[in-house]
């Protein structure tokens, strides 16, 4: 047993809830978790997620941001309603600023991007309150660096591509095809 579990297996609620709409990656982080000692319950949806979280808050949460049928920030608020002490962190495979502090202000205790390594998610979920994060090894690139004005834009308008398109000089085409990748590393 590892540090890790060691670490979980000692704590007295180890109820956690992951929500992803990506199937695959939500069974096999959610069986690493389990591997590691955490009492998991895997949901696909928004909806799911609250039906769950009302009839049993769990202690930890791993959200994905980005579903189907809404944000992952309407589970952060409904967990934070029935137990204000649980442990959020949200993951999302189209990160930028705006969504991190988003989901900071809306409860959440840190931000991962997709793919997250199970040992990095409990870790995160188990740090003690005030720790600092560690930093990256080098800085964002130039690419990343220009995605995340994108987004910040992009955030600003409500979603809105044309209007994001038109404060950011840009055709509306071009900026659809930025949105719909991933981010830049």
């Amino acid at each position: 047993m590892n540090d890790l579990s060691a670490e979980i297996s000692g704590l007295t609620d180890r109820t956690l809830l992951v929500l992803d709409d990506d199937a695959p990656l939500r069974t096999r982080l959610g069986r690493a978790l389990e591997h590691r000692g955490f009492d998991v319950t895997m949901v696909s949806s928004v909806s799911e997620a609250v039906t769950s979280v009302r009839a049993f808050a769990p202690a930890y949460a791993v959200l994905d941001m980005r579903l189907e049928d809404g944000s992952g920030l309407t589970v952060v608020e409904a967990i934070r309603a029935a137990r204000p002490d649980a442990r959020v962190v949200m993951l999302t495979g189209y990160g930028n600023i705006a969504t991190a502090v988003a989901a900071v202000k809306s409860g959440a205790i840190d931000y991962l991007s997709k793919p997250a390594d199970a040992d990095d998610v409990a870790r995160t979920l188990l740090a003690s309150d005030g720790a600092s994060p560690t930093l990256p090894a080098k800085p964002m690139s130039a690419d990343r660096v220009r995605w995340e004005h994108i987004q910040r834009i992009y955030e600003q308008c409500g979603h809105n591509v044309s209007e994001t398109a038109r404060r950011l000089d840009m055709h509306r085409r071009t900026l659809q095809r930025i949105l719909s990748k991933r981010a830049p590393r």
